[in-house]
């Protein structure tokens, strides 16, 4: 019990150093920026009046950094021509213009008569008049009684000056004119009327939407040399401004003006508002940035800016007590050594407080979901965590955070390592002064992937896959976080995209780093992966060739427990991968003497027959399991997998020979001790179930023509006996769960014992 509650004591002092040495180094890479801070800078209020000691002249390199900036910002973009813009705008408006060409063919060529006959307004009103107004128009032209008709369609012809100022022109027109030529004018009319009809139809099909009605009938009604002159002005005006470019943002009355002044004044009257409508419609800007020679320029300037220098003569008054003290006063004194620079030990504190709550709040979070944390195990996690703010310090945006979630989701588990991401980002946003918040959001989105993710991979092939989707998601949200912030369109390809493909290839990197670094930490700090797990389930390894060489019985014996095995620890939602590893090895130790165990005498003698002494046989049966550890070290076995070489046999009583031995000693007292193993028994649910199938095995393959409840109730036997003996009080497994676990068993033995149908004689007799 002393021994006990003695390494109690020192385990929890081991285990308070070490959340010490965490807290510690990570407040000291959190405040590096509190180490050396001066008292006497920008905005405070100088105690005393200081003098320069010397003449001196320094760099103001804050003020030469906001010119450069400055400088940059205010370039002027460079603009380029968008040509595929450009041709499109041009082949708008000749497909325009041909189609108002191919209308104005329908129609006759406008005015049909001489004008002096016939006014154009009125020839207008003939042609695009109701079919009802020009029945009453020519039965009034034709009829001398004229005056009767209108009488009788007063509701039509009252409110229609235009049909009477063309009924009188047509009555003129007939008594001047021969009935003949009267009759053909009538039919002209009548002609032109149906071809207008035909065009407005056609309109309606395939509608002019950038045209009203007013501007179509204009059209219809143009001269063929007014037509031409337009369409030749339309094309002339928009090849000059598209030469002269278009630009984006430009204000719609600017445009408008500079559309009136290339029409005018070479556009006929009749359809100067027609041509500016239609030009306003079909323009649009032309021209785009050009981000090579606008960055360029923004380099060349920047470069250009001489850097600030800030001088002074020995004497001369830096700053007068009570002056609040600039950007310039501070440069001096900064570089004459005098603005006080000491550690903040507020600064400290605060950062001190910080890391001890997140370490506090992860230390909690961690006993409820993976309390199973060796001192190991913390210290990596204390290393890993030092990386992210140690990034800051040298003012690396591209944070790790994905890196460090991939490699805490895969040693312990997922949701431990989305808390841990959580808490580590905003550990690295409180130290990140020089890291934008877009670059911290973006990181801890690929960190909080890789943390639900990796854990769950079986592969090194997946783990790739998951890092180009790390580094895909990290460039998605930087692009996303950066645009919402950025006042300006332009700097979405100058600025936005390359930035997002550099961070989204960081977490690429990142990954790859991951992965690459695993295997090693695997290594040092004794971790087991579901990919470790899978490796060292290989039978190529060389420890599982020399078993299934050297102990062929035993490596078929194996074969058979991990079957048995792995489909209960299934059944019970265990972990799959380790109790196939452990029980691939947990017989190793038979290969220091292979014959001494009866799976591999192959029907041969019995080696303990000729020792004919159960103490001796008692010892090389029991020394399979510390040979065993010996050749798991030896081989680099990580502990979970060399637990299960002592754990699978427990403390349990080598039964065959303690009865022999009982035989020989004639009534005299046995040490049940001498016979039993060293232990310890289980100490995980998939050590217990493995100790379960390792009992079973034997007593399974005897059963060649057993029933399924004969060998159920073996099995049960076998299970009882071990509950009994109290080698599974420590596993976790309940008394409720080994039913289950029976019938697992069964079912498999049941796989591999089924009957086969017997060949005929003759089947196999060759020919």
């Amino acid at each position: 019990m002393n021994r006990k509650s003695r390494n109690k004591r020192i385990k929890l002092r081991h285990s308070l150093l070490i959340l010490v040495i965490a807290i510690f180094s990570l407040t000291s890479v959190v405040s590096y920026r509190f180490y050396r801070q001066p008292r006497l800078t920008v905005g405070t209020v100088s105690p005393v009046t200081i003098q320069a000691p010397s003449d001196g002249k320094f760099e103001d390199k804050v003020t030469t950094l906001e010119k450069i900036k400055e400088v940059k910002t205010g370039i002027i973009p460079i603009l380029q021509q968008d040509r595929e813009v450009t041709i499109g705008i041009k082949l708008e408006l000749s497909k325009y213009l041909t189609t108002i060409e191919e209308l104005r063919q329908l129609v006759e060529e406008f005015p049909f008569v001489d004008t002096k006959t016939i006014s154009l307004e009125n020839q207008q009103y003939l042609r695009s008049s109701k079919d009802s107004e020009f029945k009453i128009l020519l039965k009034c032209a034709k009829n001398k009684e004229s005056t009767a008709i209108l009488d009788n369609n007063t509701n039509t012809a009252e409110f229609n000056v235009a049909l009477q100022h063309t009924l009188s022109q047509l009555k003129a027109y007939r008594q001047e004119a021969s009935p003949e030529e009267f009759e053909a004018l009538i039919v002209k009319i009548t002609l032109i009327r149906y071809r207008y009809a035909q065009a407005l139809k056609k309109i309606q099909q395939q509608p002019l939407f950038l045209l009203d009605e007013a501007d179509i009938t204009t059209i219809l009604s143009l001269s063929d040399r007014d037509w031409q002159k337009t369409k030749n002005t339309l094309t002339i005006a928009t090849d000059r401004m598209l030469a002269q470019g278009i630009s984006p943002g430009i204000p719609s009355d600017i445009l408008e003006t500079a559309v009136s002044m290339q029409l005018n004044p070479d556009i006929p009257e009749s359809t100067s508002h027609l041509a500016t409508n239609l030009l306003l419609s079909i323009l649009q800007p032309n021209l785009q940035e050009d981000r090579v020679a606008t960055k360029n320029i923004a380099e060349k300037a920047g470069q250009a800016i001489a850097p600030v220098i800030v001088s002074i003569k020995q004497g001369e008054i830096i700053v007068r007590e009570g002056e609040v003290i600039s950007q310039a006063n501070f440069v001096l004194l900064d570089g004459f050594g005098l603005s006080r620079r000491e550690i903040n030990w507020l600064g400290l504190r605060l950062s001190l407080f910080v890391v001890t709550s997140i370490v506090g709040i992860f230390l909690s979070i961690q006993r409820k979901i993976y309390p199973h944390l060796r001192r190991r195990d913390y210290i990596l996690l204390c290393l890993l965590s030092v990386t992210s703010p140690i990034l800051t310090v040298f003012n690396i945006s591209y944070t790790n955070l994905c890196a460090v979630a991939l490699l805490v989701s895969s040693f312990y588990s997922p949701l431990l390592a989305i808390f841990y991401v959580v808490l580590l980002a905003a550990l690295v946003s409180f130290s990140g002064v020089s890291i934008g918040w877009e670059y911290l959001l973006a990181g801890s989105a690929g960190g909080i992937l890789a943390a639900a993710t990796a854990g769950k991979l079986r592969s090194r092939e997946a783990m790739s896959r998951l890092g180009v989707l790390v580094g895909l998601t990290q460039g998605c949200v930087f692009f996303i976080t950066h645009l919402i912030i950025s006042s300006s369109a332009t700097t979405i390809w100058s600025a936005i995209l390359p930035g997002a493909f550099y961070f989204g290839l960081s977490g690429v990197a990142w990954s790859i780093v991951a992965i690459g670094i695993s295997p090693y930490l695997e290594r040092c700090f004794d971790l087991i992966t579901p990919i470790r797990l899978a490796e060292l389930s290989n039978p190529n390894l060389p420890l599982l060739k020399r078993l299934a060489t050297e102990a062929p019985g035993t490596f078929q014996h194996t074969m058979f427990v991990s079957s048995l095995a792995e489909s209960a620890a299934r059944k019970l939602n265990c972990n799959v991968e380790l109790i196939r590893a452990g029980t691939l090895y947990h017989d190793i130790g038979k290969m220091h003497d292979p014959l001494g165990f009866i799976e591999n005498q192959m029907g041969g003698p019995n080696k303990h027959d000729e020792i004919n002494d159960p103490w001796k046989s008692a010892e090389i049966i029991k020394k399979h399991v510390t040979e065993g550890l010996v050749m798991a070290r030896k081989y680099g076995l990580p502990k979970a997998i060399r637990d299960f070489i002592p754990e699978h046999q427990g403390t349990l009583l080598i039964a065959y020979f303690y009865h022999q031995a009982q035989q020989q000693a004639n009534k005299q007292p046995v040490l049940e001790s001498d016979f039993r193993y060293d232990g310890p028994i289980p100490q995980s649910r998939e050590a217990g179930i493995m100790m379960l199938a390792d009992g079973c095995e034997a007593a399974l393959r005897s059963l060649d023509k057993a029933t399924p409840e004969q060998a159920l109730a073996t099995v049960k036997k076998i299970f009882k006996a071990r509950w009994k003996d109290q080698q599974l009080c420590d596993s976790g497994l309940s008394y409720d769960e080994l039913p289950t676990i029976a019938e697992v068993f069964i079912q498999v033995w049941q796989q591999f014992n089924h009957k086969r149908i017997a060949y005929p004689k003759g089947a196999l007799d060759s020919k």
